[in-house]
């Protein structure tokens, strides 16, 4: 499939950080002086930072991805130096990929010999707390959408408490599909649950009854804006994480369909085919119609 990846025109950059803030996913860094895209994987395609680079050095470019390979993207990520490896790994490490960061470093061990730097070196700087390579204020975007993976242990646990409160069966973070990252590990076999923005607002039971055990996304068609960014992302959901099943919660209003039309349309569009379950909600929170489609 094609996705939309930005590309750095090493020429034109001149490592000034104007576009790291205005990168949601945290996906860009100040490297030896230039801007680098340390992680393909985080990369929506959306091109908030392009606007905002005053050199006119960051493009949008489609190209074919197939699913997320963590080899190949380190094959690339070694032609930028040792600099680039480690923030590379420290991304995948702080983000939570940590079946990515040792798919990572093991390539790095098997073909060690033909780097022009130690293996041990890139494992002591991508655990260090600190990142002494990248200038100061300029390590990513916004913290709200740093990838968190909740235990399931410590969700059991808690939905097990006898104090009377509702537990939260949130499963990951970020939530917001313009932030979510499709190729996540966690989103990998999911049953997953789209939700419009105002439904949980409406539905008493959300938690418990719905959310529970499914990882999530949250959109609202009326007002987001990139539609077609996220097409994409359902589509590589759909291909690449390979989720299970597909729940759509909408509420009854006619401009929530938009978020099943969306959905439908990623269907049509993907080599796999998923089971869908459309589910609309009345704006008490009453359960108008359940269904597959």
């Amino acid at each position: 499939m094609k996705r939309d990846i930005i590309k750095i025109d090493d020429d034109k950059c001149t490592g000034c950080g104007v576009c790291i803030p205005n990168c949601h996913e945290g996906a860009l860094q100040i490297i030896d002086g230039k801007v680098r895209l340390v992680s393909d994987l985080m990369c929506d395609g959306l091109g908030a930072c392009v606007g905002h680079c005053p050199e006119g050095a960051i493009t949008i470019e489609s190209r074919e991805a197939g699913p997320y390979d963590e080899p190949k993207v380190m094959e690339i990520m070694v032609t930028k130096g040792f600099n680039t490896v480690v923030a590379h790994l420290k991304h995948l490490r702080e983000h939570g990929e940590t079946v990515f960061l040792k798919q990572g470093v093991a390539w790095l061990m098997a073909n060690e010999s033909k780097l022009n730097f130690m293996v041990d070196d890139v494992k002591k700087a991508v655990h260090q707390q600190v990142n002494t390579n990248a200038e100061a204020g300029c390590n990513g975007g916004c913290p709200g959408s740093k990838t968190v993976i909740f235990d399931p242990a410590e969700i059991k646990m808690a939905d097990h408490q006898s104090n009377g409160s509702l537990q939260s069966q949130l499963r990951q973070w970020p939530v917001q599909l313009h932030l979510i990252n499709p190729v996540a590990s966690h989103f990998t076999g999911s049953d997953l649950l789209v939700a419009s923005d105002c439904s949980a607002f409406t539905l008493g039971d959300f938690h418990q009854n719905w959310l529970k055990n499914k990882t999530l996304v949250i959109a609202c068609p009326k007002l987001d804006q990139g539609k077609e960014t996220y097409l994409q992302k359902f589509i590589s959901l759909i291909d690449n994480a390979k989720v299970n099943t597909i729940t759509v919660l909408i509420m009854e209003v006619p401009c929530c369909g938009g978020l099943l039309q969306l959905v439908e349309m990623a269907i049509d569009r993907s080599a796999r085919k998923v089971p869908v379950k459309c589910v609309t909600v009345s704006i008490r929170g009453e359960i108008l119609s359940e269904e597959w489609i």
